[in-house]
């Protein structure tokens, strides 16, 4: 029992802590979108089924020893493959430089393909021990319920995910993660040769379980179709759960974790024992669950980032429980337990593909999520309206109140996102949601229109045409990056030189920023959606910045961390006065162009005298730390500006790094008064994101991210960073 319980805890410990690893490597080159993990959870699902398939074919059809044989070849072959990538790569899992991809190669099938070479064979040889396990222990000791191993299969899972985003990210960079998982890959590889090794020795143990009494009748078509139903709606649930947080809050392991580690969760819960789950008090926590989703999506952007993760996190909870607490009182006996996995992984495959394949056509927006969970609120509804033969309508009274509210609430939770989202019109792409909608008041003098990625107003333009040249929201003329820019034209017109200036913005928006531009300036705008350089370029004429800009405008379509590097390596550098850093993707990050390596390239490409402006408005993540870190890391003088921004709740802050102190002390920033802060520090930061290591857990408000590490004047400046090699 102990080596098998073993096995399986680690077996299951590695598989899921290396999905998280396998994210980080994927997300700098595909992105830094909610898409590439959906794409990541499509590969583990599709592995996981071959893993199971594989374990339901051996019982099925190999004799025991046949089957020990078999997998102790696919052990070793693992075994071999990892060493040669660690001996010609230099590392047993991470991805080579030729998989980054260019401007044009961004995409499911690149990453897919990825992933299939780096991390493929060893993903599908974890995937085949839950099963393949169970179903040996199952012959080995006929009696004894193979289902708890199950269950201790998941709860290794789930250590692993709550393990990652606090133990092992903040401490350990990628490169040693994945040598500290290859080690304990070779553990696993032990502890599944002596699983293998104790069925050579029992070879005479019948191919199958011995049976209690009569025949085990085979799963019908309905209890099968109810298979794939429950946990392909728990899986659904899952990844639309994912991307909603992934869009709102940030991209990266923390919010991969917590939606996966509540799935798995619910495994435990169910499969443990039949007792712990409760239909009544699961109605009950849904019920809770899908009000307070209702209320966090009418509040929208006003919502805490703590009520948003309880409400959606309880609602995954409640109805993954739902799915899976069904799911286990529909199991079969041990003689079909292979078929019982195989069917419940096709179902979650299914859900991998409808989210990240099928939706996509469907939606213009993440409907997949409400309607999932109204799904789970119908289920949960029918369930307590079920009266058993015996159960008199007194007894089963108490439960209809709980029913129908739920069928209540089915409606009002995707009525509450439908009525969110009133737009004129919706685009939806490997880069997330983007829509355009009209805002009205006082007549038509502030008829606007609007850019909205995901939650978050990403820029908005005036109709009249008085107002249609005006800049907006986070870019007017005193905000930092408006400061910067006038700063600069005052430093050069009082040495004499033309005022003209060259601008790079990362990340376009619908343009704002080229209302700041003026007559021989030139502005380069780096945008990885396309669907928002049609908009700026005037798609369906709603936007008008770039074509009315008296300065010449030019657009890169690219992730701008990688077109940055492309042109350093062409011996391109831009020479910019004016390096604005605005990156988001509806409130999340992209952390890959927030590191300390990329802060390298972008000094590369500022001109003497040139300023890095940081846009850190954020209303999740505290990020002035971070940009703190980068003045320290650099040597450069940080100087933060604040601006109350009209019709937000919240004020814009942009970060200003300089080589000269001086700079922030000009009149243009003396005439701004209280809105400019100087920062210093004298001691290194405590929270640095590198490309190794970058957890965002330091800077979450809810976990009270604040503005520690901000301190006197450095007293020697750090070492350099280095600018890694472009492709």
């Amino acid at each position: 029992m102990l080596r098998y319980a073993a096995t399986l805890f680690l077996s299951s410990f590695l598989l899921f802590g290396v999905q998280p690893l396998a994210g980080k490597y994927s997300l700098p080159w595909f992105g830094g979108t909610p898409a590439a993990w959906t794409t990541c959870m499509l590969f583990f699902q599709v592995m996981l089924l071959g893993g199971y398939a594989y374990s339901h074919a051996s019982a099925r059809w190999l004799s025991s020893r046949r089957q020990a044989q078999v997998h102790l070849a696919l052990l070793g072959v693992t075994v071999a493959v990892l060493g040669v990538r660690a001996v010609v790569w230099g590392s047993p899992v991470a991805p080579g430089p030729e998989w980054r991809p260019t401007a044009e190669g961004i995409s499911s099938t690149r990453l897919l393909a990825m992933l299939a070479s780096t991390l493929g064979l060893p993903f599908f040889t974890l995937s085949t021990s839950a099963p393949l396990l169970q179903s040996w222990f199952s012959r080995v000791r006929p009696g004894a319920s193979p289902y708890r191993l199950y269950a201790l299969s998941n709860t290794g899972s789930l250590l692993a995910l709550l393990a990652y985003p606090v133990l092992v990210e903040p401490w350990l960079g990628r490169g040693v993660q994945a040598w500290v998982w290859a080690g304990g890959f070779l553990v696993f590889c032990a502890g599944g040769a002596a699983c293998a090794w104790s069925v050579l020795r029992l070879e005479d143990v019948p191919a199958r379980p011995r049976e209690e009494s009569a025949p085990e009748a085979a799963p019908g078509v309905a209890r099968t179709l109810a298979w794939l139903g429950l946990s392909a709606c728990a899986s659904v649930l899952l990844l639309a759960t994912t991307n909603q947080l992934s869009h709102d809050v940030s991209a990266g392991p923390f919010v991969w974790v917590l939606p996966l580690a509540l799935y798995l969760l619910t495994f435990i819960i169910a499969f443990e024992r039949e007792a712990l789950y409760s239909r009544p008090l699961t109605a009950i926590a849904l019920l809770v669950a899908a009000a307070g989703v209702g209320y966090v999506t009418y509040q929208g952007s006003l919502a805490s980032l703590s009520s948003l993760l309880f409400f959606r996190g309880l609602a995954l909870l409640a109805g993954a429980l739902l799915c899976h607490g069904e799911l286990y009182r529909l199991r079969p006996g041990p003689r079909h337990l292979g078929a019982f996995y195989l069917w419940v992984s096709v179902g979650g495959v299914l859900g991998a593909v409808f989210v990240h394949l099928v939706a996509p056509r469907l939606f213009h927006f993440y409907l997949e999520y409400p309607l999932t969970l109204s799904v789970c609120c119908l289920l949960a509804a029918m369930l307590l309206l079920r009266r058993a033969p015996e159960e008199t309508l007194a007894r089963a009274a108490p439960r209809y109140v709980p029913a129908l509210l739920l069928l209540l609430m089915s409606f009002v939770v995707t009525r509450s996102f439908l009525d969110e989202r009133q737009a004129l019109q919706y685009w939806r792409g490997f880069f997330g949601v983007v829509q355009v909608s009209e805002a009205r008041s006082r007549g038509d003098v502030d008829h606007a229109f609007m850019l909205h990625h995901g939650g978050i107003l990403h820029g908005f333009q005036y109709t009249r045409p008085e107002r249609r040249g005006s800049p907006t929201a986070y870019y007017t003329a005193d905000s930092g990056l408006g400061l910067a820019l006038a700063e600069q034209r005052r430093l050069r017109e009082a040495a004499g030189q033309p005022t003209s200036l060259r601008v790079g913005v990362l990340g376009l928006g619908v343009g704002t920023t080229a209302a700041l531009g003026r007559a021989g300036d030139t502005l380069r705008f780096y945008e990885i959606d396309p669907q928002v350089i049609a908009l700026a370029r005037g798609l369906g004429g709603y936007f008008s910045y770039l074509g009315d800009s008296p300065a010449r405008v030019e657009v890169v379509e690219g992730d701008a961390r990688i077109m940055l590097e492309q042109e350093l390596a062409r011996g391109e550098a831009q020479g910019f006065d004016v390096l604005a850093l605005d990156v988001f993707s509806s409130d999340s990050i992209p952390v890959h162009l927030l590191t300390e390596e990329a802060v390298a390239v972008y000094q590369r490409h500022l001109a003497p005298g040139g300023v890095l402006a940081m846009h850190i408005s954020n209303l999740h993540l505290n990020l002035l730390p971070i940009a703190v870190a980068h003045a320290w890391v650099t040597g450069l003088h940080a100087t933060l500006v604040s601006t109350e921004t009209k019709g937000e709740a919240r004020n814009s802050s942009w970060m200003l790094l300089s080589a000269d102190a001086h700079f922030s002390r000009g009149d243009t920033f003396l005439r701004a008064g209280e809105r400019v802060e100087r920062l210093a520090y004298d001691k290194p930061p405590p929270t640095r994101w590198t490309d190794e290591r970058s957890s965002v857990l330091p800077v979450l408000r809810v976990l009270g991210g604040s503005e520690e590490g901000i301190f006197e004047e450095p007293a020697e400046p750090p070492a350099p960073v280095a600018v890694p090699a472009s492709p």
